[in-house]
C-alpha cells in the first residue's frame, strides 16, 4: 500500500512539474565603458532547453557564446521533497562604441512550446583609458573592473584630490522657515575604497531628519571631468529651518580607508610571503559647507495658522452623531499631504460651550521623503455634551503655507451636526472638578464616585494559628524560588560554556550558506551571511550579548583573552570589509572570493 502511495505521489509532482511556468529572466549590468567587456546572461528556470535565439547586440562586438551552465538542487524538508533546476546562457560582448543601446530579448523552445524574455538597456560612457581587458558580472550595478591609482601612474602611491572627493548639494539655496530642503553627500571615486566614515554635525536653529540611503545605496558610473568615475549617494538629510537668515552647513572631514595595487612589490617576495601586492592607504576627505537662505513668512499671518508649510488637504468625521447627555463623542480630522507634518500643531475647533473638551491626541502615520514628511495625521478630539438638545459645530478651517504658491492656503470640513438626548444626570462639572473618564472603544462611563464605606474590625493577628500559617508558606516560597534561581544560574553558566564550545560549528555553517551565495553571485547577502559568521562566532566565543557586539568591545575582548593582537586586527579589518565591499568599485566577484578566503582564515586562527 506504501508503495502505491509512493508512485501516487511521484507521479503527481512529476505533473506539477511538467505545467511549471518557465519563465527566461535576462542579467546585465547598467553601465560599462568603451573598450570594456560585459556579459549578458539569460537564465531560464529549467533544464529541459531545446534551442535559444539571441538578437544581434547593437553597439558591440560578439567575442563568444553562449556558454551554458546547468543548476539543479533537490531536497527534503519534513518528509516533502522539492527539486528544482535551470540553465544560463552567457555572452560575453566588446563595447565599441558611447551611447544607450537595447539587449535584445531571448526566445528559448521548452517541452514544445516558446517563451521570451524581456530587454535590457546598457549604458556605454566614453573610455577612461583604463578598461583594458576586464570584465564584469552581469547583475552588478558597479560596473567593470576597474584599475587603481597606482596602476594608473606607473607606480606612484597616493591617492589625489580627483581620484576621491564627495560633492554636497542642497536642493534648494533659498527656501522659506520650515520649508524642507534636501542635502546630498555624494562620493566620487576612482579607487577600491573599503570603509569610509562622517557625519553631518547637528545644526543650531535646524530641525534635521536623515534619511535612509544605505539601504538603496550602489554603485555607478557617471561622466565627470572627462572621467568615468564610482558615485554612490552617501548620505541624505532633510532639514527644516526654524529660524530666518542664513544657515551654514559647514565642512565635513570623512575618513577613508583605499585599497592601492603595490605595483613595486617583488613577485618573488611575494610568492615567498615578504610582499603583497596591495597596500592600505588612508585618505581624509574634506566635504564643502553649504549655505542656505532662509526666508521668513510672509505677514499678517492668517489667524488659524499653526505652522504648516507644505501642500495639505484635510477631512473631518463625527462618531456618533446622536448620544445622550454625559455620553461622549469624538471628532476626528485627518490632514494629509507633505512638509513639515511632524512639526505642525492640531487645528483650532469651536466647540458649543455647553460641551467638556479634552486635549486632542494626535496619531502621526507619516514617513520621511525628500519632499518632508509624507503621509496623514490623526487629531481625535474626545468631547461630552452636558445637555440635551441640536448643536452645530462650525466648519474646521486649516491653514498653511504653499512655498510653491509663495502664498497661504486655507481647507476647510463641512459643519458637523449632533443630537444629544436628555441622560440621567444633566449637571454641568467645572474644570477643577472635572470627574475621571474611562474610555472603553467609543463610549466613556465614569468612575463611580462618593463617599467609600469602611469597615473597621480590630483584630491582633500576631501570633495566630493564620499567622503562623503565613509566615510558613512566605518561608517555602522564598527557599523554592531562591533554589529556582540558583538552578538558573548554573543552567547560564553551562549555557555560555555549550555556546563557546559550538562557535566553531556556528560559524562553519554560516559560512557554507555564504559559500551558496557566492555561487549564486548574490553579493549583498553574502555579505551579510559573511558579516553574521564573523559577528556570531566573536559572539559565542566570548560569550557575549547581542547588544554588546561591537568591533570595539570584540576587540578588547579577544585582546584580554590573549589572542594575538595582529589577529584581533585581521578579524576586526574582515568585519570591515564585509560592510563597505558592496559600495567600493572593482570585480565584485574577486572581492567576494577574497573575503569568504580571509574570513574562512581568520575563524580558523581563532580555532
Amino acid at each position: 500500500m506504501k508503495r502505491y502511495v509512493l508512485t501516487t505521489v511521484c507521479l503527481i509532482l512529476s505533473f506539477v512539474g511538467m505545467i511549471a511556468q518557465v519563465t527566461v529572466k535576462i542579467q546585465v549590468q547598467p553601465q560599462c565603458e568603451v573598450g570594456q567587456r560585459v556579459r549578458v546572461s539569460y537564465i531560464v528556470n529549467t533544464s529541459d532547453v531545446d534551442d535559444i535565439q539571441v538578437g544581434d547586440f547593437p553597439g558591440f562586438d560578439l567575442l563568444y557564446g553562449p556558454s551554458t551552465s546547468t543548476q539543479s538542487s533537490y531536497s527534503i524538508v519534513n518528509g516533502r521533497s522539492t527539486s528544482s533546476s535551470s540553465m544560463t546562457f552567457s555572452y560575453t560582448l566588446l563595447a565599441k562604441q558611447e551611447g544607450r543601446f537595447q539587449v535584445p530579448a531571448a526566445t528559448i523552445r521548452s517541452g514544445g512550446k516558446t517563451y521570451k524574455s524581456a530587454g535590457a538597456n546598457i549604458e556605454v560612457l566614453p573610455s577612461s583609458g583604463n578598461t583594458g581587458g576586464g570584465s564584469a558580472q552581469g547583475g552588478q550595478s558597479q560596473g567593470g573592473s576597474r584599475p587603481s591609482v597606482s596602476q594608473r601612474r606607473g607606480g606612484q602611491q597616493g591617492v589625489g584630490k580627483d581620484d576621491l572627493f564627495i560633492a554636497v548639494t542642497a536642493n534648494k539655496k533659498k527656501v522659506y522657515e520650515q520649508e524642507a530642503v534636501v542635502v546630498t553627500y555624494k562620493l566620487y571615486t576612482l579607487v577600491n575604497i573599503r570603509q569610509l566614515a562622517g557625519e553631518m554635525p547637528e545644526l543650531d536653529n535646524c530641525h534635521v531628519q536623515e534619511l535612509d540611503s544605505k539601504a538603496q545605496m550602489s554603485l555607478k558610473y557617471e561622466r565627470y571631468n572627462g572621467r568615468n568615475y564610482g558615485t554612490a549617494v552617501w548620505r541624505q538629510y532633510v532639514l527644516f529651518p526654524q529660524k530666518t537668515g542664513k544657515i551654514s552647513i559647514p565642512s565635513v572631514n570623512f575618513d577613508a580607508e583605499v585599497e592601492l595595487t603595490n605595483a613595486s612589490a617583488d613577485p618573488f617576495d611575494i610568492f615567498f610571503g615578504g610582499g603583497a601586492l596591495t597596500q592600505m592607504v588612508k585618505k581624509t576627505i574634506v566635504a564643502p559647507a553649504v549655505e542656505i537662505e532662509v526666508q521668513a513668512l510672509p505677514t499678517p499671518r492668517p489667524e488659524h495658522f499653526t505652522g504648516a508649510v507644505g501642500h495639505f488637504t484635510m477631512s473631518g468625521t463625527l462618531t456618533p452623531e446622536q448620544l445622550n447627555a454625559n455620553d461622549a463623542a469624538t471628532l476626528r480630522l485627518v490632514v494629509s499631504g507633505q512638509g513639515n507634518m511632524k512639526l505642525m500643531k492640531a487645528p483650532v475647533v469651536s466647540f458649543p460651550k455647553d460641551f467638556e473638551v479634552y486635549d486632542p491626541k494626535e496619531n502621526n502615520k507619516t514617513v520621511m521623503t525628500t519632499s518632508g514628511a509624507k503621509g496623514n495625521v490623526l487629531f481625535d478630539y474626545v468631547v461630552v455634551p452636558r445637555h440635551g438638545g441640536r448643536y452645530s459645530i462650525p466648519p474646521v478651517e486649516f491653514t498653511y503655507f504653499d512655498p510653491d504658491k509663495e502664498a497661504y492656503q486655507t481647507v476647510r470640513t463641512d459643519s458637523f451636526h449632533i443630537a444629544v438626548a436628555k441622560g440621567k444626570e444633566t449637571h454641568t462639572t467645572t474644570v477643577q472638578h472635572k470627574e475621571d473618564l474611562k474610555v472603553l472603544s467609543s463610549d466613556i462611563h465614569y468612575i463611580k464616585t462618593g463617599e467609600a464605606k469602611v469597615k473597621s474590625q480590630s483584630v491582633n493577628f500576631f501570633m495566630t494559628e493564620k499567622y503562623g500559617i503565613a509566615y510558613g508558606v512566605s518561608l517555602v516560597a522564598f527557599l523554592g524560588i531562591l533554589g529556582i534561581f540558583y538552578r538558573k544560574a548554573k543552567e547560564n553558566a553551562n549555557i555560555a560554556g555549550m555556546r563557546r564550545k559550538r562557535a566553531g560549528k556556528a560559524a562553519s555553517k554560516r559560512l557554507k550558506v555564504a559559500a551558496k551565495l557566492l555561487k549564486a553571485h548574490d553579493a549583498g547577502a553574502f555579505y551579510d551571511e559573511t558579516l553574521r559568521a564573523l559577528i556570531g562566532y566573536a559572539g559565542d566565543k566570548l560569550s557575549l550579548p547581542t547588544e554588546e557586539l561591537s568591533k570595539e568591545r570584540i576587540s578588547e575582548e579577544m585582546l584580554s583573552k590573549g589572542v594575538d593582537a595582529a589577529l584581533v586586527e585581521r578579524y576586526i579589518r574582515v568585519m570591515n570589509d564585509c560592510e563597505f565591499a558592496r559600495f567600493a568599485p572593482g570585480n565584485p566577484e574577486e572581492t567576494m572570493d577574497k573575503i569568504f578566503a580571509e574570513a574562512t582564515d581568520v575563524i580558523n586562527e581563532m580555532e
